[in-house]
């Protein structure tokens, strides 16, 4: 294997772990809260684990990811945005105990894991201090990674967007009539999340508009997330 090889491969490697833990733990956490508030087909299902082959989607959970990430090591000033999903936790929302309020519980459950884990990562880079250099370079570019993605999860899934969490609680907390017209937008919701992420930037870049409204509507948002992560874990100087 070549040099350039090897630093893709060594690359590569330190997206994968912080990308599965981050859609594996989002899920189950969704189905962990279900279940506390009585509905227990995610528990059912085994869908409540942390073990990642229970929940990694082909498209979301790989190719999506993969997609973001590949410009980055072709050119490396390109900045994109990392983020994936992995496949749903089934919720019925007919089982919970108030259904309406209930929903919203379980919509945040995902994005605060991802929160949680962006500060747990942060806070983890003070253990490197006692590993050697080479292990050590490896650990620190993974959590870095880590909170990157948490974040990037964090606030992409809060968009109010159904099938998004975001979109859920919005639905929970809107009027009936206003969350009654929302909820009927879930079976566009992943189409039109693509033509935000890929179409409309490819479009601008033929014409010369700047038309990625994600880098406002989630970069924006999660730069100042990651600047308050950094600074409460003391790792901001």
């Amino acid at each position: 294997m070549n040099a350039a090889n090897w630093t893709l491969l060594y690359q590569a490697s330190t997206w994968v772990l912080p990308v599965v833990f981050a859609v594996t733990l989002h899920e189950a956490a969704h189905g962990f809260i279900a279940h506390q508030f009585g509905d227990n087909t995610a528990w059912a299902a085994g869908r409540v684990t942390a073990n990642p082959l229970k929940h990694i989607d082909t498209f979301g959970t790989i190719l999506l990811p993969a997609l973001l990430i590949l410009p980055r090591f072709i050119s490396p000033g390109i900045a994109t945005p990392v983020f994936g999903y992995a496949k749903p936790v089934p919720v019925d929302f007919r089982r919970l105990s108030n259904p309406r309020r209930d929903m919203i519980w379980v919509a945040l459950a995902g994005p605060s894991t991802n929160l949680m884990l962006a500060i747990i990562s942060s806070l983890l880079f003070y253990g490197t201090a006692f590993m050697a250099p080479a292990p050590a370079k490896w650990v620190e570019l993974n959590l870095f990674n880590s909170v990157q993605i948490n974040v990037l999860l964090c606030v992409f899934n809060m968009l109010p967007l159904p099938p998004l969490d975001g979109g859920r609680v919005a639905v929970g907390i809107l009027p009936r009539g206003l969350a009654y017209r929302l909820a009927q937008l879930e079976r566009y919701g992943i189409g039109v999340v693509l033509l935000l992420l890929f179409v409309l930037p490819w479009i601008g870049a033929q014409i010369g508009w700047d038309l990625n409204i994600l880098d406002w509507a989630v970069g924006v948002p999660a730069d100042a997330l990651i600047r308050f992560v950094l600074m409460i874990t003391g790792q901001s100087g």
